[in-house]
């Protein structure tokens, strides 16, 4: 399918310039990761009309609860330092894809079930001529169980509950020593089994939404 990517210069809405701008200075983004993007954007929109993927469809919204909020983890991690990460539930490939566009050295593994999804993913990873982004399509568990990769972060947008995610931390898996980050809407606490793993809360507001990035680790012997 032939899409036709975003283009700001033949938007005439205001607010959708103005977010679009505003996102863009946010980041030292160069013409290609600008590009990337715009494509990526416009993946979103026109997919969204076709499969569940996201109901958040409105431009600036996007931007915000999106590639902002998939971005706040740059704010707390220098991801100049790390080699490469997971993301578990990818859905629409949140928050892996945004973050493999502004660090494009990350290894970026996306774990996603959903054949549909599965699909887009590879789409998006065409487009935007992403390399060293793989598409797992098997559930956490068995991640955890066959697989060895070298990862340095495992995130989590919302997408599994935290009691199962904290597996990782198990003294026979090979990813025990990773970092762990979850997003989560502000009012939400860890429950009683993954509680200590929990090293530290950061609040952030995205436009209109209070929300938080929940850092986890493994316990100390």
């Amino acid at each position: 399918m032939r899409i036709r990517v975003f283009d700001i210069s033949k938007i005439d809405d205001k607010k959708v310039k103005h977010a679009w701008r505003m996102f863009i200075d946010s980041f030292p983004l160069n013409q290609e990761q600008e590009r990337q993007f715009a494509c990526y954007l416009s993946l979103l929109l026109e997919w969204s009309k076709r499969i569940n993927l996201t109901t958040i469809t409105d431009i600036p919204a996007i931007i915000d609860y999106h590639f902002l909020d998939s971005l706040q983890a740059a704010k707390e991690i220098d991801f100049t330092q790390m080699r490469s990460m997971v993301d578990v539930g990818t859905g629409a490939g949140l928050p892996g894809i945004p973050l493999k566009i502004c660090y494009p050295h990350l290894t970026v593994l996306l774990i996603e079930v959903n054949n549909k999804k599965i699909t887009f993913l590879q789409e998006v990873i065409k487009e935007l001529y992403l390399h060293s982004v793989e598409i797992y399509p098997l559930d956490w568990r068995t991640f955890l169980r066959k697989t060895d990769y070298q990862v340095d972060l495992v995130c989590a947008r919302a997408s599994l509950k935290p009691v199962e995610l904290v597996r990782m931390f198990k003294q026979d898996s090979p990813y025990k020593n990773a970092q762990l980050l979850y997003w989560a809407a502000a009012h939400w606490e860890p429950g009683e089994k993954d509680k200590p793993f929990v090293e530290k809360e950061i609040m952030y507001t995205i436009g209109d939404k209070k929300r938080k990035l929940v850092f986890y680790k493994k316990l100390s012997t």
